[in-house]
């Protein structure tokens, strides 16, 4: 994995519902796999998120950079997350590279406990109840196959039907 920006996958493609392999290996691969990411994430300018299989890459890594690509070197990159608490839940409009064009609200707890490791492999812990606990939520869900139309209301999928299904054949590689 290179430097290059990579093309963002749609829902459709299979590797958006697949459990991502858990990162054993902290090398130089999997420095080019951020930096990757963080390209691909800065070269759509909505993003401000991004995991791994959304490049179509199974691993459980993603990056989170709240400055709208003003701080490359303020990215964070958390390499197998996992979300330990979790507090009272807010609701909040998400959307998705992976799912260009739709906005819908949310329900997520608002504050978060997560332990996470970084390109070097050393264990961190992070507590926040600000946007990042949303985003950090949104992109682990990624990691483990879920996507977050899977948390709307049986009534609210059923709305966006038509697009998904859109958005799903456009997704599918062939």
């Amino acid at each position: 994995m290179s430097d290059e920006i990579e093309r963002i996958r749609i829902y459709g493609d299979p590797v958006l519902r697949k459990k991502a392999e858990e990162v054993t290996e902290f090398d130089g691969n999997l420095e080019d796999l951020a930096n990757c990411m963080t390209e691909t994430m800065f070269a759509n300018e909505s993003g401000i998120a991004l995991a791994a299989p959304q490049i179509g890459v199974s691993r459980r890594v993603e990056i989170i950079d709240l400055t709208f690509g003003k701080e490359f070197d303020n990215v964070l990159t958390l390499v197998n997350p996992e979300i330990l608490e979790t507090g009272d839940e807010e609701v909040i409009e998400e959307g998705c590279l992976s799912f260009p064009g739709i906005f819908e609200d949310i329900v997520r707890p608002k504050k978060i406990h997560v332990r996470y490791q970084d390109l070097n492999g050393d264990v961190k812990e992070l507590e926040t109840d600000t946007f990042l606990s949303r985003v950090i939520q949104h992109e682990t869900d990624h990691l483990d196959g879920i996507l977050f139309v899977d948390r709307l209301s049986s009534v609210k999928r059923a709305m966006l039907d038509k697009k998904l299904r859109i958005l799903a054949k456009e997704g599918v590689i062939e």
